[in-house]
């Protein structure tokens, strides 16, 4: 179990600007004003993360972030005792090594929970005791109150099913759901374009009509996220470097294209073609059809290497 944590502004993580998402940083603060502890719904690379680290930076308040697992026990997130140190002093206060939950509240900052759907039952019911009572009884530490400030704001994939729990009704009921679905095409052609240097527009653009095609496939249960388009233009204009062609050639598109959603998506059960085929069919939808595959003799295409640049 990972976290990390700072105090006033966050520190820089690389591009923090929200595209096409005011409205839900507006909501996000003004849940928080109010003391409501949030919860984040919405596919992978939607910005959820992204959203709070800058709503927490515009308040300038502690944030704390936790990576949801199944390894996040209580013990994890509360804190414990050193166990050296229990053997000559005892369980006293100044020997326990706060968690991520008791960091988020006695600085009164936000707590936030990756993939909260991923977390043991047992877990998740301490931070239900916290948003609840807004205090915590530690065995040997006492009572631990929460500063004022103090909230949670926990995020999920509600449509991946593979190691996840249902989340039960009692967080629902603790939190303000704001759901964040994928953005328009042009906000993403935005946001590749902050992530990516030197990259022709039009390009860019058949780039992320190619990723956003992925997530209404027949063939494909999860989509990409735009993190699939960063990837994609990224990997081309540096292999394109390596073979020393232009960003936008074609074989090096689906080379790219290959690498960077094969993994990304994730298709039906008793689908009979692989990852890598559904990216080639849906890239020459996007892209066109291999460059002067009209021009080839026929009786040679057996004989050729798909995909190889350059042949006759």
């Amino acid at each position: 179990m990972t976290h990390t944590s700072s105090v006033g502004p966050v520190a820089d993580a690389g591009p923090t600007e929200v595209i096409e998402r005011a409205a839900e940083a507006e909501l996000l603060e003004a849940a928080l004003l109010s003391g409501a502890h949030v919860l984040l719904e919405g596919p992978p690379g939607t910005g959820k993360s992204t959203l709070l680290r800058q709503v927490a930076t515009g308040r300038r308040i502690a944030f704390v972030m936790v990576e949801g697992n199944a390894e996040l026990t209580p013990a994890r997130l509360i804190g414990h005792f050193d166990p050296a140190l229990v053997l000559t002093k005892g369980y006293v206060p100044d020997i326990f090594a706060d968690g991520p939950l008791l960091e988020a509240m006695r600085t009164g900052g936000l707590l936030y929970v990756e993939e909260l759907n991923r977390i043991p039952e047992e877990t998740l019911n301490v931070l239900l005791t916290a948003m609840s009572e807004l205090e915590i009884t530690v065995p040997r530490l006492g009572r631990v109150a929460a500063a004022p400030g103090f909230a949670l704001v926990a995020a999920m994939n509600p449509f991946d099913a593979v190691g996840t729990a249902r989340v039960s009704g009692a967080l629902y009921d603790r939190t303000c759901r704001i759901s964040m679905d994928y953005q328009t095409a042009e906000a993403e052609q935005e946001i590749v374009g902050l992530r990516t240097r030197d990259i022709d527009p039009t390009w860019r653009a058949r780039v992320v009509e190619l990723v956003r095609s992925t997530r209404d496939h027949d063939d494909i249960r999860f989509g990409s996220s735009v993190r699939g388009a960063i990837d994609v233009a990224r990997l081309s204009v540096e292999l394109a470097r390596l073979r020393g062609t232009t960003t936008d050639d074609w074989h090096v598109g689906l080379a790219a294209a290959k690498a960077a959603l094969s993994g990304r998506i994730r298709l039906h059960d008793g689908c009979d073609r692989t990852p890598e085929q559904v990216v080639t069919a849906l890239y020459v939808a996007v892209f066109g059809a291999e460059p002067s595959e009209s021009d080839r003799d026929p009786a040679s295409d057996s004989d050729a290497s798909p995909g190889s640049p350059g042949e006759p």
